[in-house]
């Protein structure tokens, strides 16, 4: 369903030459969900009204500064109470904005927070590896201790010190 939503919305975007705009209202949109407790539970939440919600998301569109087609979008999911799942239609949407563009992302999972340069190396080794442009969508998970967890397209590379140790750990048992 999520995808159907977003390329509908895709669709609209691209005749309107308003893909940036789009894009940058969602994530926008999508931000204030993720950094909002009250706000995601108005999204996510059955219990209100398709009425109360559409009052508060327009008081929130209202606030962020988000109109046009990115308003009337969400306006329309939450008529057809769809506003649960406006976060994996964001998602969807990014992806097709990449497909469009020929780009590609990487999820990479971390230990800390890169510094600009390695995420400059990261990106010009995935661009070699895959000869598309990488978007890099990093997550900073401290449990996995040490190097990293890669995801591009099919392909995931997991060179994580937690991985490394879980096979030695099973090796050991293995080997008694």
């Amino acid at each position: 369903m999520a995808g159907r939503y977003a390329t509908a919305l895709f669709d609209l975007a691209r005749d309107g030459n308003a893909i940036d705009a789009v894009l940058a209202d969602l994530e926008r949109f999508d931000a204030l969900v993720a950094d909002s407790a009250d706000l995601n539970r108005l999204v996510r939440s059955p219990v209100f009204s398709a009425a109360a919600q559409q009052a508060a998301l327009s008081a929130v569109l209202d606030k962020a500064g988000i109109g046009g087609l990115t308003a009337k979008f969400l306006k329309l999911i939450t008529a057809n109470r769809r506003l649960f799942a406006v976060r994996d239609m964001v998602r969807a949407f990014r992806k097709l904005v990449a497909e469009h563009r020929g780009e590609a992302t990487a999820e990479v999972t971390v230990a800390e927070q890169l510094k600009d340069e390695h995420l400059a190396a990261l990106r010009a080794a995935f661009k070699s590896v895959s000869g598309k442009d990488v978007n890099l969508n990093v997550k900073v998970d401290p449990a996995i201790i040490g190097g990293l967890a890669v995801k591009l397209g099919s392909r995931m590379v997991d060179t994580s010190l937690r991985t490394k140790l879980n096979a030695i750990r099973h090796a050991m048992k293995e080997a008694r």
